[in-house]
């Protein structure tokens, strides 16, 4: 019996909620959800919760990605942002350990989905959004003019300014999305194509390890250019002008 290589993204209902005529039932997803958040708060208490002046390996470890998003947040986002690294250390930690748990056989991508990744950018956009207005007023709409041009384009590069604002959720999700969906996939489909061959196929199982290698790589950057992203978004509410 065959299986599609999108099999392995179906939200399947584990225990079914309805609340109040809402669907609310626990699914695949939303178990993996949770899982990430355990793993997470196990990670950062089990590592921190012996701190000592010369850490473990484990301490080191929280330390050294509490450094990075610490620094990533400043150089970004400047020290007026600094109120906000919870959240952004929580959005990084959340994304990476979706992604890296997705690149576990017979785990379940969270990132994977549409639903998840447009909902996580869709907070960020909103919220970026009301912090502008909060700190500027409507000096925020600076962010859509342009310093230094021309005042004949000025209208065209206004709207234009305002779209890509716009766009701001659909790229951030989607790039996430598409690059979780799209590398899986094409594992997927080598990994069977390969199991196809039998005993010819050493030469290829060599490439798709190489190939998940990358895979992995690619996993940890996406978290990185999310949380990237969600830091410069949060450097335009505070510097609007251009």
């Amino acid at each position: 019996m065959s299986h599609s290589p999108l099999d392995q993204f179906k939200v399947k209902t584990l225990f079914e909620l309805d609340i109040a005529g809402f669907d609310a039932s626990f699914t695949n997803s939303s178990a993996f959800m949770l899982a990430i958040v355990l793993l997470i708060s196990f990670f950062v208490i089990g590592g921190m919760s012996k701190a000592s002046a010369v850490p473990t390996r484990w301490q080191s470890m929280v330390e050294m990605v509490y450094e990075f998003i610490s620094s990533m947040l400043h150089e970004a986002a400047g020290r007026e942002a600094r109120k906000f690294f919870p959240f952004i250390f929580s959005l990084f930690m959340f994304v990476l350990f979706a992604n890296l748990m997705g690149m576990i056989p017979y785990t379940f991508t969270v990132t994977s989905h549409i639903a998840v990744t447009f909902t996580l950018a869709a907070v960020i956009f909103v919220g970026v959004t009301v912090l502008g207005f909060i700190n500027h007023g409507m000096g925020f709409l600076k962010l859509f003019v342009p310093t230094g041009v021309p005042m004949a384009l000025m209208p065209i590069l206004i709207v234009i300014e305002f779209i890509s604002y716009l766009t701001r959720p659909i790229s951030l999700s989607v790039r996430l999305f598409a690059n979780m969906m799209a590398g899986h996939t094409m594992l997927k489909v080598l990994a069977g194509f390969v199991a196809s061959l039998g005993v010819f196929g050493i030469l290829p199982i060599v490439f798709i390890t190489a190939l998940t290698g990358l895979e992995i790589i690619i996993a940890i950057l996406q978290a990185y250019v999310f949380a990237m992203l969600t830091c410069i978004y949060l450097n335009d509410a505070y510097h609007p002008s251009h």
